[in-house]
């Protein structure tokens, strides 16, 4: 079966060979490996025409895949469970199952509504445990407050909840009001670093008449530790029947109103204070553009 370089000139002779080692059952390798040709196209046209010996076909590997799919299918699996079963994508499934009847609904309105409600409330309770997880790293990050920190903490927590002086009204007085316990207790750790005695604050509660003002008084004398006698008279909102309150519930404890006695000079060191934290922000925010 060799041949000498000019074998090529007799491709009839060739085809011949060729075609007849193809009948016999040979693979295109093998015929190449006997005739000695390794000219790729020159091979594909010595057996054109002769179709290959079923042993060389190779097995589409998407036919088993296609009839467990439509099997799966005619025994009213959705395409979602074909395709997590199969591993397959969801374009293949619609093209293998599409011809075939779509399933009876097996659910009924109210059964579908329950699951997908508690797929929704699984989803909410993850969702509550990231939150969580994120607040709680935040928490830890922060450790131990530094006096200087504290110190500009307590200032930024001033400036933006504590009253301030007005070119057009001098009120040069060191008023803070909020709702919030943890603020109020920032605000009071704050105020023992500048070396304010606690005899010289005076508290006031603010709250709806309609709400538990007694525990409102109980909770933030409680939070302060201040005694009684160094709370004013409670302040008593009207109620607007027209308005719909939000702040409502046993946890709602109105708000509270801390002023230092003889003030002027702690308010004076707190705008300085203050305007120098602005001045110091801007500065840094420059240098970083630059």
């Amino acid at each position: 079966m060799a041949h000498t370089p000019g074998k090529y000139a007799d491709f009839e002779g060739l085809r011949e060979q060729a075609l007849a080692l193809r009948r016999a059952g040979r693979s295109l390798r093998q015929i190449r490996d006997e005739l000695k040709i390794h000219n790729n196209d020159l091979l594909n046209r010595l057996v054109k025409g002769e179709p290959p010996p079923e042993w060389t076909k190779r097995p589409n590997a998407k036919d088993d895949l296609r009839a467990r799919a439509r099997a799966l299918r005619l025994q009213g699996w959705t395409y979602d469970r074909i395709e997590a079963e199969l591993g397959c994508s969801r374009s293949s499934v619609s093209l293998w199952v599409r011809d075939l009847p779509r399933p009876e609904r097996r659910r009924s309105p109210q059964e579908a509504s329950a699951i997908a409600r508690r797929g929704w409330e699984a989803k909410l309770r993850v969702r509550e445990e990231e939150r969580q997880h994120t607040k709680q790293a935040a928490r830890r990050a922060v450790g131990p407050l530094s006096p200087r920190e504290l110190f500009l903490v307590g200032v930024s927590l001033y400036w933006a909840e504590g009253s301030k002086d007005k070119p057009y009204q001098r009120r040069e007085r060191v008023a803070f009001v909020n709702s919030d316990p943890g603020v109020i207790q920032v605000y009071l750790a704050w105020l023992d670093l500048l070396g304010v005695a606690r005899e010289h604050l005076r508290f006031t509660v603010m709250i709806h008449e309609n709400a538990d003002v007694a525990g409102a008084e109980s909770h933030w004398a409680e939070l302060t530790g201040a005694d009684r006698s160094r709370f004013n008279k409670t302040t008593l909102k009207k109620h607007n029947p027209r308005t719909a309150r939000k702040n409502t519930g046993e946890s709602y404890r109105g708000c509270l109103v801390i002023k230092v006695l003889k003030g002027a000079d702690l308010y004076r060191r707190i705008e300085g204070s203050w305007y120098g934290i602005v001045e110091s922000a801007r500065e840094a925010d420059q240098q970083n553009r630059t």
